[in-house]
């Protein structure tokens, strides 16, 4: 039994309240509030793909304002890219990192983990991001994040789809 038996338990009750969300601006905070809590992340960001500006955008970002982002940029574009989860628990190390980002909000990010969340057809809808967990991500969290993008990707592609754009 991994460290997450407990949580996937709990997925349940996640997963009734999701449904009662009928918007990114509803959905999206229940969405981070859990998954930070599952991992003891302190901030998580949801990052939306629009293929058509080719962009990265966020409006849920712990603390700070909308995010937008060219898609080949930073450890979620790397993540749009390689279309796997990223763990650095040591992000200053590593090139694709968006320092500039930390600059701007005044935010010091330490360590990171990204997955990408597919729709149904395999296209990535947008990815999960979390930062900041006291004694770094591990490999038990990137497989709960694959398995938790799975769970929240219906929700995220139907509220795109009959969302007004």
């Amino acid at each position: 039994m991994g460290k997450y038996t407990s949580t996937y338990l709990k997925l349940a009750d996640f997963g009734k309240e999701l449904l009662y969300k009928k918007s990114l601006v509803e959905g999206l905070p229940h969405i981070s509030k859990y998954a930070k809590d599952v991992i003891g992340a302190d901030r998580c960001s949801i990052f939306i793909y629009d293929s058509d500006k080719n962009e990265l955008w966020t409006t849920l970002s712990d603390g700070v304002e909308k995010i937008v982002i060219d898609s080949t940029h930073g450890l979620v574009g790397q993540t749009l890219k390689d279309k796997k989860p990223i763990l650095e628990n040591n992000v200053y190390s590593n090139p694709n990192f968006l320092s500039a980002v930390d600059k701007d909000t005044g935010y010091t990010t330490k360590s990171v983990i990204t997955a990408p969340i597919f729709n149904s057809k395999r296209e990535i809808l947008g990815i999960l991001q979390l930062l900041n967990k006291d004694g770094g991500f591990d490999n038990e969290d990137a497989k709960f994040m694959v398995f938790f993008t799975h769970y929240i990707s219906g929700f995220l592609e139907l509220v795109n789809l009959y969302s007004d754009k």
